[in-house]
């Protein structure tokens, strides 16, 4: 199987070369650094290195607690996080500054991988959530190296997936020196995978602490909109603008403003032209601070405002849920007080929505024909609105606590 593995890697190489010309073609932030993706630095770092792999924007935002923890706990080192995305790079830099350093994780090639390794030698790794790279895994696992799982989280069918590579899968989880997963679900899944040493932690999500700033600006732009109702579709992803908009026709409720925040920035004009094309008066984030009366979608085109969005809107769906994406995190609209509306797709947060709905923070509809009913129930019902948004800050605050349990696992995985 790692034969095959490698194999298969070499056969990908044209189409990994032909993905990023396509991509940067759409998105100039891949044209940046491309020779990162390979093991080439044109930077180095004369302290110790702690570690931190986050792939793209929403693992970047919940090693937030982690970045901040080990800054405090370790002054004498420097903090590397790696990404994959460019989007990812740039919250990076958004919530951590020149405080930490950043760059791309080469592709699992070996030599790529062997580069990496040879030019940062990080004393400790953090994976987070499901990025399991057979080559690095066995190339840290070779030089003794601390690589761990964090935040870990495994779908049913990312499970069935891993469970085709047998004992592959086996070796590669086994020389992990960890796994801090999120809940005992996903701890089970990877143990029958062949992992050994696995922690149910919970989700460092949860400890990912609202920006006063942001939140402040949201509750000026709430002011600011003079009692009009806003409804947040928040992270939305390819095919769900059409039915929500098709929701906001069904809702029949003068007045009401619909907050579209597409999950990818790439998409944000094709976003504008579908409301367009609608017919309706769309204004841009980007064009000015608070809509105008007759504006009835505010596309959020700007980087990094979503807990503003959260902390003014009066409903919020959570987009990637309509349709089979998985789900996107509904823990941050909770943690802001914002009623959640999320959709039948939530895989990626299967636990965090069952708690979420059980809690009353959250309703879950089974599709977009219903999503219209839930959301004219929330703008329309001031005391139930405002007894899901203290229920989802409870929720939030209860859950708590997963940075410090986290850190007591990796204590006592190298102590052993």
């Amino acid at each position: 199987m790692r034969l095959l593995y490698q194999l298969l890697l070499w056969l990908a190489a044209p189409r990994i070369a032909w993905h990023l010309f396509a991509r940067a073609r759409r998105e100039p932030g891949y044209r940046a650094h491309v020779a990162e993706r390979f093991g080439r630095y044109d930077f180095s770092i004369a302290q110790p290195v702690l570690w931190i792999h986050a792939v793209s924007v929403g693992e970047t935002r919940a090693a937030q607690p982690l970045i901040e923890a080990l800054l405090a706990r370790h002054p004498a080192h420097a903090v590397l996080l790696t990404h994959m995305t460019p989007t990812g790079r740039d919250t990076g830099v958004e919530l951590a500054g020149d405080r930490i350093y950043r760059c791309y994780l080469p592709y699992d090639y070996p030599f790529a991988v062997r580069r990496f390794l040879d030019h940062f030698h990080p004393v400790l790794g953090l994976l987070m959530e499901t990025e399991v790279w057979p080559n690095l895994i066995a190339a840290c696992h070779g030089r003794g190296m601390p690589l761990h799982l964090v935040n870990a989280r495994l779908s049913e069918k990312s499970f069935g997936r891993y469970r085709l590579g047998g004992g592959f899968v086996r070796e590669t989880l086994a020389s992990l020196s960890g796994i801090a997963a999120q809940t005992d679900v996903d701890a089970e899944r990877f143990r029958a995978l062949g992992a050994t040493a696995v922690t149910v932690t919970g989700s460092i999500k949860f400890d990912v602490a609202p920006p006063p700033a942001l939140v402040a600006r949201g509750r000026e732009w709430r002011a600011a909109l003079a009692g009009r109702p806003l409804w947040l579709a928040a992270s939305t992803r390819e095919g769900e603008e059409t039915l929500l908009l098709e929701a906001l026709a069904a809702l029949r409720m003068p007045g009401v403003l619909l907050a579209l925040v597409p999950r990818h920035p790439q998409r944000f004009d094709e976003v504008a032209r579908l409301a367009e094309s609608r017919g309706l008066r769309v204004q841009r984030r980007s064009q000015a601070t608070v809509p105008a009366a007759d504006t009835q979608v505010w596309l959020g085109d700007s980087m990094g405002e979503l807990f503003a969005w959260y902390a003014a809107c009066d409903c919020a769906f959570v987009g990637g849920s309509l349709l089979p994406f998985g789900g996107q995190n509904l823990i941050e609209a909770c943690a802001v007080g914002a009623p959640v509306v999320i959709g039948p797709h939530t895989f990626n947060f299967a636990e965090a929505t069952r708690r979420a709905v059980e809690a009353g923070a959250a309703v879950q509809v089974a599709d977009s024909a219903a999503l219209a009913g839930a959301v004219r129930e929330i703008l329309g019902d001031t005391g139930r609105a405002q007894a899901m948004a203290a229920a989802g800050r409870a929720f939030a605050e209860r859950h708590r606590g997963a940075t410090a349990r986290t850190f007591a696992t990796l204590i006592l995985q190298q102590a052993r």
